[in-house]
């Protein structure tokens, strides 16, 4: 399984990101506009990384511009985090959970209406803005627009919880590739916590990657407390995902 989901990490940002090798590590570099990606161990490498690459990785994405960040599963990966700790990052890990059959029932939360958003639909642009409102973040110009034309090319899937009005209050996203995606980005509005939507929008997706006939679909949850919630629709922890950051 895990062998599965390295081989997704590996073709995944491609849609939208050209490589970059540096031996044990590859690094993605985005191409137009978009998330800023990151640096990932070489699929099918074993064994140790040097600190030497990690430093030249990260020579390279300052000469980009771009985020200082490698992504991994420690299991996989186990000798990357000492490399990358002996540079100077912070690494913070995060339940890897995966789902496998179907998901649990979960009561659809009440004056809310949760589908699939699509590519021309009224809703997507505050479905796209909700996780970031989330996190108070800011929404990209051009988000939406970048998230539509993904829709309409089959790499993302978008699901949300919509008010009486048709504002998305909570939404994310799946991204398939083959049998295998990954839930993204689900996210409610502070206003609206509480309320079930963050994980009847998990549900909703899941529902449509296996009416899609996604076989293997998985998530990383941000702490514990968030993997328990998921573990309510019948995701398991599996692994441990580590991210590392300046």
């Amino acid at each position: 399984m895990l062998n599965r989901i390295e081989a997704y990490y590996d073709a995944v940002p491609r849609s939208s990101a050209r490589t970059e090798d540096f031996g044990p590590l590859t690094l993605f570099v985005q191409e137009g506009q978009g998330w800023p990606y990151y640096a990932r161990p070489s699929l099918g490498h074993e064994g140790d990384v040097p600190v030497a690459a990690v430093e030249k990785v990260r020579a390279r994405q300052r000469e980009l511009g771009v985020p200082e960040a490698f992504e991994w599963v420690a299991e996989t990966t186990p000798g990357l985090r000492a490399a990358v700790e002996a540079t100077g990052l912070t690494v913070h890990e995060h339940p890897l959970m995966v789902l496998e059959g179907e998901p649990l029932p979960v009561p659809e939360p009440d004056g809310f209406t949760v589908r699939l958003v699509g590519a021309d639909d009224s809703a997507l642009e505050t479905a796209v803005a909700a996780p970031y409102a989330a996190f108070d973040a800011p929404v990209a110009p051009g988000t939406a627009e970048r998230i539509a034309d993904r829709i309409t090319a089959g790499l993302t899937r978008l699901a949300a919880a919509l008010d009486s009005t048709g504002s998305a209050l909570a939404a994310g996203q799946h991204q398939p590739v083959g049998a295998v995606s990954e839930v993204v980005g689900v996210g409610t509005v502070p206003a609206a916590r509480r309320q079930g939507l963050g994980l009847a929008v998990t549900a909703a997706l899941v529902a449509d990657a296996r009416a899609h006939g996604t076989e293997l679909v998985f998530l990383t949850a941000s702490d514990a407390d968030v993997a328990r919630l998921y573990g309510r629709l019948g995701f398991r922890t599996i692994a441990t995902a580590l991210i590392a950051e300046a």
